[in-house]
């Protein structure tokens, strides 16, 4: 049997009898609390999560870093493009390398020469390239110290009585106050005295 049952009729003016409804937009996504309870199941919806980095302790690339060929008495220049913005060190060859994104020098230099940690100089935050992320390791201090040493007044105070012997990297030794000289830029006449 056939029900023939009549469709609802039209208001005046062929106007839709949903008229009043307002109409469907597009349901606003929010993180899911079922995520938060230990349910692997449930999607994550929120982009800005997904998007921001996520700091590693583990790195299996620390031990590649070479602390010998570090050296950061030289201008923070890109060897390449040479520029001053966004620099950062290759810890393998201690080269200086602009940016961190894809169509970076820095970038680029990871996947030619497979050298995968970089120091950016500016916030001395250590990242893994190409992989980018950032590297978080209390092995790593010695070189931010390095780079940027910070002194108490009582150590200022007795550096210049001090006459013990200390060693470099390289086993020379020298006593602690006395800077070795390099050659930057147009400083000549100061290596001379």
């Amino acid at each position: 049997m056939v029900d023939n049952v009549t469709p609802k009729k039209r208001t005046k003016n062929n106007e839709s009898p949903f008229e009043d409804e307002q109409p469907n937009k597009k349901p606003k996504l929010e993180p899911s609390n079922s995520v938060e309870n230990g349910e692997v199941d449930a999607p994550v919806w929120c982009l800005k999560k997904a998007q921001e980095e996520q700091p590693s302790r583990h790195c299996p690339y620390l031990d590649t870093i070479d602390r010998g060929v570090l050296d950061f008495d030289f201008e923070k220049l890109c060897s390449i493009s040479l520029s001053h913005i966004n620099v950062y060190a290759c810890m393998v060859c201690g080269k200086y390398f602009q940016g961190r994104g894809t169509n970076t020098h820095a970038y680029t230099h990871s996947l030619d020469t497979d050298h995968r940690i970089f120091l950016n100089l500016a916030t001395l935050k250590f990242y893994c390239l190409p992989d980018n992320y950032e590297v978080i390791d209390p092995s790593l201090d010695d070189i931010k110290y390095v780079l940027k040493p910070t002194y108490t007044p009582k150590h200022i105070k007795y550096i210049g009585q001090n006459t013990k012997m200390s060693r470099c990297w390289d086993g020379t030794l020298y006593y602690p106050g006395i800077i070795g000289l390099n050659n930057i830029k147009a400083n000549d006449y100061t290596n001379v005295i």
